[in-house]
């Protein structure tokens, strides 16, 4: 008597039967998929970059990488032509959490369900990574924006393939593909599919976050047009070396009628600093209680006990305070906008927006301070 086996190495009559019957639960179950399928990065010509593949030819399939250092494909390219499927998946609400940070999507992965020959036969080959699903029946035809005329559509990118727990049958062959999911973004790796930032595209989100940001900034510099927190209108006690509050008497022996920075009606002498400084960029390199200052770009020749001096050729801008034997630095002029610019002076910005070049030891050759990393760390072959 032959041994009895459910399984058979080979997929015969009994595999095929099965097969034939899962595929009809598809095709009476299911809902339509439209498949839009990755076809290799975009060719990026001749690239000046040892560190990253040139990909062109033969060379340009789907298992390419564009950059070898994220190990991402950036630029898609897609086929033209859109495959119909079948499949099955778990609808689900979708959920938004307001939380302090902004409206989150909490549910957005779905996973959805191929069966393994009708997909192989539709594409050409397995459904990857990379590859776009549409589903017609999520369309939305009702949009706020008269100016649409298109239905809505919705798309997925599938970022990870396996074979369902749920597809195999009695014979140990897998019938499934279980397929995971997110919806797509307005990003540059979809633009084939999607279309240019200029088209009339529907599910174009591009311009509706820039002016979302822009307004965002717009309230910000309106909130807090500077750094730091105005200190003009806040008052400081001068005092001296005993803590004492210092006076400004007839007595002083450096005290001359024909000082031009001490008003005749003056009582107390300057601060000998800003007490109001802490926090991040305060300074705004004027002196405390309205005290008069000189601007100029070198000390007086005939410094006063207490008169305050404005550097204008330092970068950024240094208040000093003469005290009889030196001038004592109080301040610097930081206070400024926190939006990005080319014009800021902190140090964050001079290293994110530098454009300058370094001249190496030959004399001859230069090179740019700022490096992308994906130049900087080049990988190396491990032998």
């Amino acid at each position: 008597m032959p041994r009895l086996s459910l399984f058979k190495p080979e997929k015969g009559n009994d595999y095929t039967f099965q097969d034939r019957n899962i595929s009809e639960m598809f095709q009476i179950g299911g809902t339509d998929a439209y498949i839009h399928k990755y076809v290799s990065p975009v060719d990026q010509g001749e690239l000046n970059d040892a560190s990253q593949p040139q990909l062109s030819g033969d060379s340009l399939n789907e298992l390419a990488i564009q950059d070898m250092l994220l190990l991402e494909n950036r630029d898609r390219k897609y086929e033209p032509d859109v495959y119909h499927t079948r499949v099955i998946y778990n609808v689900s609400d979708i959920d938004f959490d307001l939380s302090q940070f902004g409206l989150f999507l909490q549910n957005d992965q779905l996973f959805m369900t191929f069966h393994i020959k009708d997909i192989v036969e539709a594409l050409g080959r397995k459904i990857m990574s990379g590859d776009v699903i549409e589903l017609p029946h999520l369309k939305d035809d009702h949009s706020l924006d008269e100016t649409d005329t298109e239905a809505l559509k919705r798309y997925y990118v599938v970022e990870d393939v396996s074979r369902s727990a749920e597809g195999y049958s009695k014979t140990w062959w897998p019938h499934l593909y279980r397929v995971r999911v997110k919806g797509i973004t307005d990003a540059q790796e979809f633009r084939d599919i999607l279309g240019d930032k200029d088209e009339n595209v529907s599910q174009k989100t591009r311009d509706k976050d820039i002016e979302i940001n822009t307004a965002v900034v717009d309230q910000a510099e309106s909130d807090a047009p500077q750094s730091g927190y105005n200190t003009k209108q806040l008052h400081v006690m001068p005092t001296d070396e005993e803590g004492k509050v210092a006076l400004v008497t007839v007595d002083d022996d450096d005290l001359l009628t024909d000082t031009g920075h001490i008003n005749v009606d003056k009582v107390y002498q300057t601060p000998q600093a800003n007490g109001y400084l802490e926090g991040y960029l305060t300074g705004d390199g004027i002196p405390a209680n309205g005290e008069t200052y000189t601007a100029a770009t070198t000390f007086p020749a005939n410094p006063v006990v207490g008169m305050f001096v404005l550097r204008t050729d330092y970068a950024p801008n240094r208040l000093f305070r003469y005290d009889g034997k030196r001038f004592v630095k109080i301040e610097d002029n930081v206070r400024q906008t926190m939006t990005q610019s080319s014009t800021r002076n902190t140090q964050k910005t001079g290293f994110i927006n530098n454009n300058n070049t370094t001249t190496l030891a030959d004399g001859s050759s230069t090179t740019p301070e700022r490096v992308a990393l994906s130049k900087l760390l080049k990988p190396q072959a491990d032998n």
